[in-house]
């Protein structure tokens, strides 16, 4: 039985197979943008090699196993979070297959190398640096949801350093940075081929942003039919439902 500290929990991340995550209310508890993205991103199924920055508590290295055989290796700068994502990839017994490093995204070169892997998934900080008082109400939040230790330029960049040639990257994040990400994949030179934007609510604007960029690719965009999350009596629609307990 894995070891739980402080106000830690056990939760299922897939109810019908029983893959468990620990997860913790005031240091990181995984939201739907992480599903989405591990759903979106397209992935080598028996080989290769993916990477997943911003990884916290292993979420997306933990699903990406699911569909794949490929080597997986995280990586999440908090140290509290990232044992709880290698205590999760034990209790599942996953540590061949997925690997988690504590780091900055922004000082990874030498780790893990120049154009190594064939997919990187991200889900950075969606909001620019918070106010003093905001920082001082938990910390742990305020890293994982605000760009005070990486902005999107940083995300980008290294999406960018360690994807190979041609390599796919997949990134979640709010529709009301899509500019910015736009012209940041190409100052980097991924270029943008699949959009998706995902709705609360028919009716609704939209609230989250798939978006995946090839590294060196051609001018080819495609926007994809959007996703919606409910239906009006708050349900999950058939498509929602699918890639969640897919």
């Amino acid at each position: 039985m894995v070891k739980l500290f402080d106000d830690e929990r056990l939760d299922y991340l897939v109810a019908d197979e029983g893959m468990q995550i620990i997860q913790s209310p005031t240091a990181f508890s995984f939201s739907l943008d992480a599903v989405l993205l591990a759903n979106f991103a397209q992935i080598p199924i028996k080989r290769g090699s993916i990477l997943d920055l911003c990884s916290g508590n292993g979420v997306i290295p933990l699903l990406l196993s699911r569909k794949s055989q490929a080597q997986i290796v995280g990586v999440e700068i908090q140290d509290r979070i990232i044992h709880m994502a290698k205590r999760s990839i034990e209790l599942n017994e996953l540590t061949e297959q997925i690997t988690m490093i504590h780091g900055d995204i922004r000082n990874l070169k030498e780790e893990l190398g120049h154009s190594s892997f064939d997919v990187v998934t991200c889900n950075p900080p969606y909001f620019k640096t918070p106010s003093r008082t905001e920082h001082n109400q938990n910390e742990h939040l305020t890293i994982a949801r605000h760009e005070v230790l990486c902005t999107l330029e940083d995300a980008v960049k290294a999406c960018k350093l360690h994807v190979r040639p041609g390599g796919k990257v997949a990134m979640v994040h709010r529709p009301g940075r899509l500019v910015d990400i736009l012209t940041t994949f190409r100052a980097y030179r991924l270029e943008p081929k699949r959009i998706r934007l995902v709705y609360p609510k028919k009716g609704r604007e939209a609230n989250m942003l798939l978006i995946e960029g090839v590294r060196d690719g051609k001018a080819d965009l495609h926007i994809l039919p959007p996703l919606v999350i409910y239906n009006e009596d708050g349900t999950y629609t058939e498509e929602a439902k699918e890639i969640i307990y897919e």
